[in-house]
Formats: structure tokens, C-alpha cells, sequence
């Protein structure tokens, strides 16, 4: 399992929610996902420019998983 610093939880999304932090050469990447008994579920993936998760990713997030959970 990944653990900090690598993954941490995204609580602000829901539970078992996470955000994967992924370096690159020029840009630092984020995964939200969600980890299901079934399946991991991508809810989104963006390139990251400030310290806090944007509240529009969150929202967006936010959708996909009730979405997700119907």
C-alpha cells in the first residue's frame, strides 16, 4: 500500500478517497482515486501548480464518486 508521502488521504472527497502524487520532469502530477472492495476508480488527474487541491478538482471529484456509488 502507498503511504505518505506518496499517497495521502483525500477525507475532503470521501472515504477510502486518496491523492497519488506523481513527479515528473517538469510538472508535478496528481491522482485522485477511490479504493473500492472491487476496483480502484479514477476520479481525476491533474498537473498540480499550488500547495492546496484546487475546489473545482474537488467538486469534480466529489460528482464522479456519488456518480460512481449509484
Amino acid at each position: 500500500m502507498l503511504e505518505m508521502p506518496d499517497s495521502r488521504p483525500m477525507s475532503s472527497i470521501g472515504k477510502k478517497s486518496h491523492e497519488l502524487r506523481i513527479n515528473d520532469q517538469n510538472k508535478t502530477w496528481r491522482i485522485i482515486y477511490f479504493i473500492d472492495d472491487e476496483a480502484i476508480v479514477i476520479l481525476d488527474v491533474f498537473a498540480k501548480k499550488s500547495q492546496k487541491t484546487p475546489s473545482e478538482v474537488i467538486d469534480v471529484c466529489k460528482k464522479r464518486l456519488a456518480l460512481y456509488k449509484k
